[in-house]
């Protein structure tokens, strides 16, 4: 076999030309087909996490009309034993009440719909975390006046602070990475960008009256911390729920559809508004990973320790079905296209094989004629056409690893119209790879596959040789 090895190798360079060309088809083939998918399962991926583990969570506990009919009719008792029986289930990361329902927002002229969230403070640090999304710093006019007037910044610079132009941010790290400074920019501008920018917020305490408001929500409003919002609902059982309340803060939320309608209270505040005491219409399961089974585990364990039969888990593309089945249609045709790119790339080394055939043929007469045997040499051109795919398939492999991880951890920041049309779709403007996954290893099969399928045409050749016309060819 050793030896086998060493002559299929031997006779891969004897035609460097052929050898080079075949193993680049398979080079670019599973280059771009990784990158394609990584792209658009890491975009998969950021818009999930964004929804689930800002609004919905993997898993939630629920009355089994509320999905169905979502009125805070449809409510349940809330109890902290089961709270405490569900987070210790294994896997599990937070178990976070909501008493969730809609509102009309009004403030001044402007009046608009809006989804009312009311948490517990405590809890949701391990959930959403709302504070950490408050907004920090806001680019608007004001801001750049000062920067123009404190002369610190370079006009380079203070043009692509214009361009964000309207923009919140929760943190300097996004500000400096829409803003795309060079290292030496950023150590002599952004603390002077940060201070002109920087805004004033503020959060809820366990008992307060008070609401924060999404940013984009708040714009449409027209409202700051300290002006007042008045909500217009429908409480528990048809009772009227109105009240005025003070802006405590204002919030950025990673998905532009929710940043564009949210409003969130604390839940005794809540309760109280939509006289709903000791109700709530959801409890957000957070979890370690996504993965199907992990979900499906969890979602059995809970219901086997829910004592009321009126209320049920349900996982988070069973409350979402329409995004779910989105994004797998959408990645079945990212999953054709790259069929589609497998299926010309198999052409082009079965035209190779072809050639390599037809150019051999004496040489396997030969081989033949002197007492090689046909198994032997079957085996040799196997191992000739694996060691082909291998050099393509490796090195794609390999070349694909670097971008992967360097747009997984610094993914691109889309900026300008570009960005403005991603929001206004409800897309976050932003392009992380995904991680190594089943994606990423698949490549292997299915090149295997291909060289497999490639290495029937040549097999069947030799076993119908006849070493008379072949070396007559």
């Amino acid at each position: 076999m050793k030896e086998e090895f060493k002559i299929a190798w031997r006779n891969l360079w004897r035609n460097r030309r052929r050898t080079i060309i075949t193993s680049a088809s398979v080079f670019f083939a599973v280059f771009f087909a990784v990158i394609m998918r990584s792209y658009q399962l890491g975009s998969y991926d950021h818009m999930i996490n964004n929804f689930i583990e800002s609004f919905t969570g993997y898993l939630q506990v629920q009355n089994v009309k509320y999905q169905d009919n979502p009125l805070i009719d449809n409510s349940f008792d809330y109890s902290d034993s089961i709270a405490s029986a569900i987070s210790e289930i294994n896997k599990v990361v937070s178990v976070s009440p909501h008493l969730e329902s809609f509102t009309l927002a009004s403030s001044g002229t402007q009046t608009k719909g809006a989804a009312v969230i009311a948490i517990d403070t405590e809890k949701e640090k391990n959930f959403s975390d709302p504070e950490s999304k408050l907004v920090k710093y806001r680019i608007t006019d004001e801001a750049i006046r000062r920067l123009k007037d404190a002369g610190a910044i370079s006009d380079n610079v203070l043009e692509k602070v214009k361009k964000n132009l309207g923009r919140s941010y929760s943190s300097s790290a996004r500000l400096e990475l829409e803003l795309g400074l060079t290292d030496e920019e950023k150590e002599l501008c952004m603390p002077e960008i940060l201070k002109c920018s920087e805004v004033s917020n503020g959060f809820l305490a366990n008992d307060d009256e008070g609401i924060l408001v999404s940013d984009r929500l708040a714009s449409y409003l027209k409202v700051a911390i300290g002006d007042s919002v008045i909500l217009m609902g429908q409480g528990y059982h048809g009772v009227s729920a109105t009240g005025i309340f003070p802006v405590r803060g204002i919030i950025k939320m990673p998905s532009p559809e929710i940043d564009n309608k949210l409003i969130i209270m604390t839940i005794p505040a809540a309760q109280k508004f939509y006289d709903a005491e000791g109700k709530i219409t959801s409890l957000v399961v957070n979890l370690t990973d996504k993965s199907d089974r992990t979900i499906k585990t969890a979602k059995a364990r809970i219901n086997s320790l829910l004592p009321d039969k009126n209320t049920i888990a349900k996982t988070w593309y069973e409350l979402n079905p329409i995004l779910y089945q989105q994004i797998q249609g959408d990645s079945q045709s990212g999953a054709a296209m790259l069929a589609l790119l497998y299926f010309i790339i198999f052409f082009g080394i079965f035209g190779t094989v072809l050639m390599m055939v037809s150019e051999r043929k004496r040489e396997f007469g030969v081989l033949v004629a002197i007492g090689m045997q046909k198994k032997k040499l079957k085996r040799i051109i196997t191992m000739e056409m694996l060691l082909l795919g291998a050099i393509g398939l490796v090195c794609g492999l390999l070349a694909s690893v670097p971008l992967i991880l360097y747009f997984y951890y610094y993914p691109i920041m889309l900026k300008g119209e570009l960005a403005n049309m991603m929001e206004d779709w409800g897309w976050d403007a932003v392009m992380p790879t995904a991680w190594f996954g089943p994606y990423f290893y698949w490549q292997a099969v299915i090149v295997v596959l291909m060289v497999v399928l490639a290495t029937i045409y040549p097999l069947r050749k030799i076993g119908k040789l006849k070493e008379i016309e072949a070396l007559k060819g």
